[in-house]
């Protein structure tokens, strides 16, 4: 009787495993199958880059990726493009963004650049920019810079480094250049340099509030009936490359953008606030609701912020 109830449920466990082999993938379980399955040993060690002229090795690799993720995964890749996250990064091969985030492929649109610039005159990143917030609806906008940057690194340097990569690096060196008190009064050259990308971060997200782009989703969200917070959300990051940690600077925008409301604000939060019924944003906590013109124009930005 016990090999009998035994060899029951082995069979049992066999049938369960195999009838949950062939369910469909959902979107939500996809989080799951995407973590636990293991990604195969690529290579035998061989430098293929520095031996081979070809990619074949890139192509097998491929092949073993795919073999190793199933076709489920894929199935539910293919399905729709709905990523809530962009990401503005460095293009240093050391900082892939859904790897430091954690997620799966399909939820982080990503653009990347040397020391992780947001330049007005980009049109390639403004593009994205613009494809992201109008089209793809992301909530949160990551701008995350990492120590260690060799775009940070020369621009800190008075040494010409050949257009156009020097005409790109002169936007980190007028970051310099704003806060060259305090950076200056860093003695160690290393944790001068780590600030040095904590503020380059800091003022990448300053432009993107300079945007119209920006601004204009931002207005039209700021009370927007179902909507917790004007989207989408900006946050300023750095990764340390040699410990793996994603921080966030947790910065206080509003005291950068109260300075720059006379020149950059293209779109007032005010004005799309009185558009908006009290009674369509009832569910909001009382101090949330008041007249515009009884704001401050702090509390107004503050508000505008998200925070």
């Amino acid at each position: 009787m016990k090999y009998t109830s035994a060899l029951l449920a082995v069979v049992l466990a066999t049938v369960a495993n195999a009838f949950q082999a062939h369910q469909p993938v959902s979107r939500t379980n996809n989080n799951a199958l995407f973590a636990t399955r293991q990604m195969p040993a690529y290579n035998d060690g061989t430098d293929y880059a520095v031996t081979h002229k070809d990619i074949d090795n890139i192509l097998r690799q491929n092949k073993a990726y795919v073999e190793a993720m199933g076709q489920d995964f894929f199935d539910d890749l293919g399905s729709k493009h709905k990523p809530k996250y962009m990401w503005i990064g460095c293009a240093d091969a050391r900082a892939p963004a859904n790897e430091l985030m954690g997620e799966k492929p399909g939820s982080v649109f990503v653009i990347r650049n040397v020391a992780n610039m947001v330049v007005a005159t980009d049109v390639s990143l403004i593009g994205a920019l613009q494809f992201a917030v109008n089209v793809l609806g992301v909530q949160h906008i990551i701008v995350c810079g990492h120590y260690d940057c060799g775009g940070v690194r020369a621009s800190m340097g008075n040494k010409d480094v050949g257009d156009p990569l020097e005409m790109w690096l002169k936007n980190a060196r007028d970051v310099y250049r704003v806060h060259q008190q305090e950076l200056d009064s860093i003695a160690d050259p290393e944790k001068r340099h780590q600030r040095f990308v904590e503020l380059n971060a800091i003022e990448q997200c300053v432009n993107l509030f300079k945007t119209g782009i920006i601004q204009k989703k931002r207005a039209e969200t700021y009370n927007q009936p179902g909507q917790p917070f004007p989207i989408p959300h900006v946050h300023a990051c750095v990764f340390n490359p040699k410990d793996g940690i994603l921080r966030n600077l947790n910065v206080d925008f509003s005291e950068y953008l109260e300075d720059l409301k006379g020149i950059y604000e293209l779109y007032a939060p005010e004005a799309e606030a009185e558009k908006v019924p009290v009674a369509a944003v009832a569910e909001k906590s009382e101090h949330e609701v008041y007249p515009p013109e009884k704001r401050t124009r702090l509390e107004t930005i503050k508000k505008f912020l998200g925070m």
